[in-house]
């Protein structure tokens, strides 16, 4: 488990469960958090979700930083580099 700050919000990596890096006029990255919800709710029955997602957007410095740390070798593993992608149609990529 591991914290990252990013200006006055504390997040725990655990709880991230999808990064949406995008590049546009000016860089956005979004983070969907997956909440708990039996911290949030335990009187509530089982049935219910066993989490509350919700999208964070960063831009500026903040989307840079975000940007950075999960585009480090050291955080993520391309399952599938740039070089050796096959299409959709079973064939393969060329650079």
């Amino acid at each position: 488990m591991a914290f990252i700050k990013l200006e006055d919000v504390v997040i725990n990596t655990s709880y991230i469960a999808a990064i949406r890096l995008e590049r546009s006029e000016d860089l956005c990255v979004c983070l969907l958090i997956a909440i708990p919800t039996a911290a949030l709710r335990p009187q509530e029955s089982p049935t219910q979700s066993l989490y509350h997602f919700e999208w964070l957007q960063f831009t500026g410095n903040a989307a840079r930083a975000l940007q950075d740390y999960f585009s480090s070798f050291n955080n993520v593993i391309d399952l599938l580099p740039h070089h050796n992608v096959p299409s959709c149609c079973g064939g393969s990529q060329k650079d």
